[in-house]
């Protein structure tokens, strides 16, 4: 095996893991902050290990600066400003800027296929 290269088998353990790391983090984020902490970085470090990436649904819930978990009104902020989602970290004030473009050309077209709609209608 080369150096890096893993088996399809040993990738899919490892998201699978992550998956579940993930979970627990969330499940016990009330009751034991740090231990949901310390999954998230049990997380990160199976993703290092095997390079792959975090499961989509996870890859926003926990902090690229400080790596804590974040848990949307108990330690994060979620805000719409100017085409951008802004989470912000109250664990160490870091604001993760992730842009909704798509989402907004997605309606745009939608919104121009119903008026086209609503022309050939009235012909």
């Amino acid at each position: 095996m080369r150096r890096g290269k893993r088996p399809r088998w040993m990738i899919d353990i490892a998201q699978e893991r992550m998956d579940i790391l993930f979970s627990l983090a969330e499940k016990e984020f009330s009751v034991n902050p740090l231990r949901s902490h310390r999954y998230v970085e049990l997380a990160r470090n199976i993703s290092t290990k095997y390079n792959t990436k975090i499961p989509l649904k996870w890859r926003r819930r926990y902090c690229k600066n400080c790596h804590k978990f974040l848990q949307t009104g108990k330690n994060s902020n979620v805000r719409l400003i100017s085409s951008e989602v802004h989470i912000k970290c109250h664990e160490c004030n870091h604001i993760m800027k992730i842009p909704y473009i798509k989402e907004k050309k997605a309606k745009r077209r939608a919104k121009l296929e119903s008026y086209l709609i609503q022309e050939r209608a009235n012909e």
